[in-house]
């Protein structure tokens, strides 16, 4: 009787306390010209194997990837280390820094990502999953205003990031700048800025030579670049605001979700128990009721009927935490229908770039392409449009 009392015991697997780590800030200045642009991509939902079981929330997931990396270029803002960071829609965008992201777990108790950073010039910066607990505290409406419950992930992720920064030279930082601007040229028009970079054998891309500062094509490319930025800078405000609206409701479900998978996993652990514990009393009271002794007879007796108990007992928990499964995925559903994207229209333009922002993005990057088609027209180069550079 006291292995079965043990054995029904409860034990919670609340984490009571979290850490948030100060956001790290660069030991010297740099000048402005030698700041790195960061581009971060919305995540990968990670929903590739996904197959309609478990606690995931395709919905929330989409919606988690386009939340998520406006918190890291957030806290990555906080350091004064970097240029423009900037949340992109395209992970395929050229950025002097490109962070891509996927979502491997979130719920409101847990967060794991796995990230992975590459400059223009292709050197990995970091390449790592990253996980983080929520505690209980965390969901507190005075801690929900400071910090985000998983706010220590992006803290460390950023702090990660600052540390690959610092390892370079301003020799380094220059290249990167350069070799995004070429690949963004090449992009436009590949034929006239053919032959600038090469790759070597590491698929690292090398500045071989550079267009005159004369060079008229170049102009066309800034000032193409220079409209892409002004657009994605538009978007980032949709970002902004998407995060704005999306915060109470998520927050809530988080909260919820957090209160829903403890007490899951604690009603699966004492479901458990009470089955083993169960069959156990079964099995030992069969054992006895097989015995000529009267005593041990009746004892058995008991020990079946009460191990019948606990076995009923434990799928009646089993039971109880299929519906708090049921209340996540209706909190999922309620969510989703809080944090639909909303279609943005280009105001100064006759043409609408309809959909989503990933689709508008899209559509805008095929309108750039013509405009600067339409712009380079017949346009002749100098002479002399190549230079040598003097950085490598």
């Amino acid at each position: 009787m006291a292995a079965v009392m043990l054995a029904t015991g409860c034990v919670s697997q609340t984490i009571k306390s979290t850490s948030v780590p100060q956001i790290k800030v660069p030991d010297k200045v740099v000048a402005e010209e030698l700041l790195l642009d960061v581009g971060i991509a919305i995540f990968d939902p990670g929903l590739e194997e996904y197959d309609g079981e478990g606690q995931v929330y395709p919905e929330v997931r989409k919606a988690e990837a386009r939340f998520m990396p406006n918190l890291l270029s957030q806290a990555m803002e906080q350091s004064g280390a970097w240029g423009a960071v900037r949340v992109v829609p395209d992970p395929e965008r050229i950025s002097d820094l490109s962070v891509r992201g996927t979502i491997l777990h979130s719920d409101g108790e847990s967060l794991e990502l796995a990230i992975r950073a590459v400059d223009s010039r292709g050197y990995e910066w970091l390449d790592k999953t990253y996980r983080g607990r929520a505690s209980a505290y965390a969901y507190r409406s005075a801690t929900r205003e400071r910090y985000d419950p998983f706010q220590a992930v992006y803290h460390t992720i950023a702090n990660d990031l600052l540390d690959a920064l610092g390892e370079l030279r301003p020799q380094d930082r220059n290249n990167v700048r350069l070799t995004t601007e070429l690949l963004f040229a090449q992009r436009f028009s590949p034929e006239a800025f053919n032959g600038y970079l090469e790759r070597n054998r590491k698929n690292i891309y090398l500045v071989m030579r550079l267009p005159a500062e004369n060079d008229p094509m170049l102009d066309r490319v800034r000032t193409i670049r220079e409209r892409d930025h002004t657009y994605i800078d538009t978007m980032q405000e949709y970002y902004d605001n998407f995060g704005v609206e999306m915060t109470e409701p998520y927050e809530e479900w988080r909260k919820l979700s957090y209160k829903e998978a403890v007490a899951m996993q604690e009603l699966e652990a004492e479901s458990r128990r009470r089955l083993i514990a169960g069959a156990v009393a079964v099995a030992a009271g069969i054992a006895g009721m097989t015995s000529s002794d009267n005593n041990s007879r009746a004892a058995g007796n008991v020990a079946v009927i009460g191990g019948g108990y606990l076995l009923k007992s434990g799928l009646e928990k089993r039971a109880e935490a299929q519906i708090h499964v049921q209340a996540l995925e209706e909190l999922g559903m309620s969510l989703e229908a809080e944090i639909t994207p909303q279609v943005i229209d280009l105001e100064d333009r006759s043409i609408i770039l309809s959909g989503n922002v990933e689709e508008q993005y899209a559509q805008w990057r095929q309108l750039l392409a013509d405009i600067y088609a339409a712009e380079i027209g017949a346009l002749d180069r100098p002479q002399d449009y190549t230079t040598t550079p003097d950085t490598l």
